[in-house]
């Protein structure tokens, strides 16, 4: 560990590829129900919004158990962390049941609490519960992906997820579209080649459990949830799920403002937003590479390699994001022509993809410095700032600007400014006072190993 910055970019560049595809293939989704209509393009991004909100209920272990994981292998507990892989499995099953349940039963009400305007939820409606089946295989492979990831796989697993995508993309194209024999069936067909790929994607991560991390689960190892093993993962998961989930609800909170704004308006937030991944896939896979590695360092006792390692980081994904975000910037009158011809949806846009690099940084500052966090095991002190930022100042501020001020969409972008920034200095200054330190010796004496000090050499 004495050299992580290749490391850390060695583990990066697969998750941003990762992302990368994952991005285009949203992007190809979008643009092809676009296609249809500017309704079937915000049907699309409602629906995949609500399907987000369910999945992030598996961020109860999601959060949890790389970072479990990987403070076991970093203390040499290779057992231990084989346990909480199979454990992660059972938890998967009960939670990709219960959220694929929701979008199954309840796709109607939770639209319309959406605001969905009266041509996007007939459109919707069906296409949410369409994916529903996709939510079950998507939570498996999700924790299969984290374990393989937390054992430095990452290159195994864009393998996988590089052909599950390329399936997907294929598929869907066929599907939505029509191809020879097969009829156009345009948005459940992207939904039917999702659940398709998934299935890949799962015999794909079991074939490589078995042969590079020697995992073969059991019939019962899918629906068990061992108590010992998953309270570890839930000590970190369940504020990190916390977390997540307040977000995704403020978040929903402003899609529905911008619903209220109208179709047009619904329609330029959902291609935005598409766009926008662009720019966060960079900052997003050095925070999940930077999870990793401080795993493994709190694991072995290195807090002060683990500390120079997130400024490193942070500084990084800070100049490349923020540029990346420009790029894009510069770029949105053609890209936007992806999805739409029409002038009011490109002008407005344009405008807030300029926003959107002001949000780059703050957004950085909080992917990497909390997952920096979580990964040494203070994973409560960004539950507590974000119960406070998100509902007060993005969904409130969203709200606030959008509605009542008369400001629509350019307000909302303002709110999710304003909140990134917040969390994300407050994250910094957290980081640079070591106020997480005392939980990463805590990992330590979970562990039974020695607690060493702020120095990886022996104390500082």
């Amino acid at each position: 560990m004495s050299s992580p910055s290749p490391r850390l970019f060695g583990l990066a560049w697969p998750l941003m590829i990762e992302l990368l595809l994952a991005i285009a293939l949203g992007l190809v989704g979008t643009a092809l129900a676009a296609q249809e209509s500017d309704a079937a393009g915000g049907a699309f991004s409602m629906a995949n919004q609500i399907s987000a909100a369910l999945f992030v209920l598996f961020r109860v272990i999601g959060a949890g158990v790389s970072v479990v994981v990987t403070q076991n292998l970093g203390g040499g507990r290779r057992d231990e962390a084989d346990r909480v892989a199979l454990a992660v499995l059972g938890a998967s099953t009960w939670l990709g049941l219960f959220t694929g349940l929701m979008a199954l039963l309840f796709a109607g009400p939770l639209m319309r609490m959406m605001q969905s305007p009266p041509d996007v939820l007939p459109i919707a409606t069906p296409f949410l519960m369409a994916l529903a089946p996709a939510l079950l295989l998507d939570a498996w492979n999700a924790s299969m992906a984290a374990v393989m990831r937390a054992h430095l796989r990452t290159r195994d697993t864009l393998l996988v997820l590089m052909l599950m995508h390329l399936s997907h993309l294929l598929l869907a194209i066929a599907l939505m579209r029509g191809w020879g024999p097969l009829p156009a069936l345009g948005l459940p067909g992207f939904a039917l080649a999702l659940a398709l790929s998934r299935a890949l994607g799962l015999a794909l991560h079991l074939a490589l459990w078995a042969k590079t991390l020697n995992l073969r689960p059991q019939r019962s190892d899918w629906w068990r949830l061992p108590r010992r093993q998953l309270a570890d993962v839930l000590h970190i998961g369940l504020p990190g799920a916390a977390e997540n989930i307040m977000h995704r609800l403020c978040f929903m909170v402003t899609v529905a403002v911008s619903a209220k704004l109208g179709t047009l308006a619904l329609a330029t937030h959902a291609y935005v937003l598409q766009l926008q991944g662009l720019a966060i896939m960079v900052s997003l896979s050095i925070s999940f590479a930077v999870e990793i590695m401080v795993g493994h360092l709190v694991g072995a006792g290195q807090l002060h390699t683990a500390h120079q390692l997130v400024r490193r980081a942070l500084l990084t994904g800070l100049v490349i994001s923020v540029c990346l975000a420009a790029l894009v910037a510069l770029a949105a009158p053609w890209l936007l022509r992806w999805f739409t011809q029409d002038p009011a949806i490109i002008r407005s846009g344009q405008l807030l993809m300029w926003m959107g690099v002001l949000i780059e940084g703050g957004r950085t500052f909080n992917l990497v410095v909390i997952n920096g966090l979580r990964a040494a095991g203070d994973a409560r002190y960004p539950m507590y700032v974000g119960a406070f930022s998100m509902p007060a100042v993005m969904a409130g501020g969203g709200w606030l600007l959008a509605g009542p001020l008369g400001l629509g969409l350019v307000g909302l972008w303002l709110a999710y400014a304003a909140d990134e920034w917040l969390r994300g200095l407050l994250m910094w200054r957290r980081w640079l006072k070591l106020g997480w330190v005392p939980h990463a010796r805590g990992v330590r004496r979970r562990m039974r190993l020695p607690v060493l000090p702020l120095s990886g050499r022996p104390d500082c």
